[in-house]
């Protein structure tokens, strides 16, 4: 087996452990019962929304969990003694963590609209907004020991990547929102429930411009990674 698939099955293995699947499933069955009572058309203009926090519980907030598990477990040093490469470690957790949010939400559409909704669209979306997410709290949680001493300084980060709401919501709009990376994602979440329609730019800015933006997040969680982990148990 590659290294990449053993990772993936400790990072299944230890995602069972921490009960953070358990944890995806809670947070889906909240969602639904805040949709369902919900008219058929307020559900349709709050179902992006919707998806949307999920990705922020399952991206950013899993993943930061799963991190400090493996501090206090010292699971991260053992991981930086063995072969295991950096990409592979941190693929295992996109991998896993994305494929578990996409399913979320394609769970929450299909039980509160039936196949009503753009499947590729919705897919697209949440797949691009949890590998923000998930980068973005990789990140933030490298330099802290404690949640205590992080959660404070992670309120900017997430703040700043859910601007978009803002603009997609109209109440605040204007062209530097752009510049946030989750704004494609959450364009797609809309244009998935018929709530926007895309042009050729938006397509290619949502698809490109997070793609961008999380291969210089994955570079920045190397340096990270190497600076707090690394040189601290002394792995290659």
């Amino acid at each position: 087996m590659s290294r990449l698939g053993t990772a993936l099955r400790l990072e299944i293995t230890l995602q069972r452990r921490y009960r953070f699947l358990h944890a995806a499933v809670f947070s889906g069955v909240l969602w639904l019962a805040l949709l369902l009572p919900m008219p058929a058309d307020l559900r349709s203009a709050a179902e992006p929304y919707v998806i949307f926090g999920d990705l922020l519980i399952v991206g950013f907030f899993f993943v930061a969990g799963a991190v400090f598990f493996e501090k206090g477990e010292r699971t991260l040093d053992a991981v930086v003694t063995t072969p295991l490469r950096f990409h592979e470690y941190l693929a295992s957790k996109v991998i896993l963590l994305t494929g578990l949010s996409v399913l979320l939400a394609v769970f929450l559409a299909t039980v509160t609209h039936g196949v009503g909704y753009h499947l590729p669209l919705l897919t697209l979306g949440a797949a691009l907004g949890t590998v923000l997410m998930l980068l973005l709290g990789f990140i933030t949680v490298l330099p802290f020991q404690s949640v205590s001493d992080w959660f404070m300084p992670a309120v900017v980060p997430i703040a700043v990547f859910n601007l978009p709401v803002l603009g997609y919501s109209g109440l605040w709009e204007t062209p530097w929102l752009h510049l946030v990376p989750t704004y494609g994602p959450l364009l797609f979440l809309g244009a998935a429930f018929d709530q926007t329609a895309l042009t050729g730019w938006q397509i290619g800015y949502g698809v490109a411009y997070p793609l961008i933006f999380a291969t210089g997040m994955w570079l920045l969680a190397r340096r990270l990674f190497d600076r707090y982990l690394v040189a601290k148990t002394g792995g290659a």
